[in-house]
């Protein structure tokens, strides 16, 4: 590796839980030392890559790692905002420089994008279900984040880029979706699993989406998940070390990971409480 070139990382395994927990093994063996706009005085450098982690089976079990940030409610309830977007009206209004409210959420950018002297958000996500219903094998069928015109100079802008998907039939004639998806940032071991998880059920509600419009079956493919900054931070070091790294020794992979079947009841009978909550939240503003 040249001097001052930032590594570039791939893992792959069958199921999200083994693939999430190689990528943050290799990222702390190989990353490079990088200071962050969130250090504060006497925090070391944080571990960065550019990482590529491919699940070649996105429903494969076990899925989820005992590891993640939160609880199962949490990740319950970040799915909800990704897929349903239950956040969407804690958006602030980009007109009004006292709104002080979130820059966006993935679901309105997804589904309701919006473009200054449209009246109307765009839902790239039913473009693309629409788009590969018809055309299973372009390469067109893409939903952005990015807004330059507001995102080059915002406080906090979005972390995910870009899905892109295609379709391709199997030699059982079944038709499979695979995703990619592309961050510019993401917090390795504080955020990459619940964007991974909920970015895969969307994965799977678009190939419901397409499977409805088709009236053929389709089958969810590999998910690849690209980060051109795939980062632990130092403030979490410690935490990583002492939590996570010893627990690789100290567990075996079965007792690190939980199987979402068997837990998914926990989560969907956490669904009414959760849509609640959220929809009180920002009241007042």
């Amino acid at each position: 590796m040249t001097q001052g070139s930032i590594p570039v990382l791939f893992v792959e395994a069958d199921g999200l839980a083994e693939a999430w927990e190689k990528s943050l093994v290799r990222l702390h063996a190989e990353g490079c030392d990088v200071q962050t706009e969130y250090d504060k005085p006497g925090d070391p450098p944080s571990k960065d890559s550019t990482m590529t982690v491919v699940v070649r089976n996105p429903l494969s079990e076990p899925m989820i790692h005992k590891d993640f940030p939160g609880g199962l409610e949490d990740l319950q309830e970040y799915v909800l905002e990704v897929t349903e977007g239950i956040k969407d009206h804690l958006v602030r209004k980009a007109s009004d420089p006292d709104d002080t409210r979130w820059e966006y959420t993935y679901h309105q950018r997804l589904f309701r994008y919006t473009v200054p002297g449209r009246e109307n958000g765009i839902d790239q996500i039913a473009a693309i279900a629409e788009k590969l219903a018809k055309t299973p094998h372009s390469r067109r069928a893409q939903a952005v984040t990015w807004k330059v015109w507001e995102d080059d100079v915002c406080y906090d802008p979005p972390c995910l880029q870009s899905v892109w998907c295609r379709m391709l039939k199997g030699t059982d004639g079944v038709w499979t979706l695979n995703m990619n998806v592309r961050f510019r940032s993401n917090d390795a071991y504080k955020a990459a699993f619940m964007n991974m998880f909920a970015l895969i059920r969307l994965q799977s509600l678009i190939g419901e989406k397409i499977a409805a419009i088709s009236g053929k079956d389709v089958r969810l493919g590999r998910y690849a998940h690209q980060a051109d900054s795939y980062h632990i931070y130092g403030s979490n070091f410690r935490e990583f070390e002492e939590r996570f790294l010893k627990s690789l020794q100290a567990m075996s992979f079965e007792e690190r990971t939980f199987r979402f079947e068997d837990i998914r009841f926990m989560m969907e009978d956490a669904v009414p409480a959760i849509r609640d909550k959220a929809a009180k939240m920002g009241r007042g503003h």
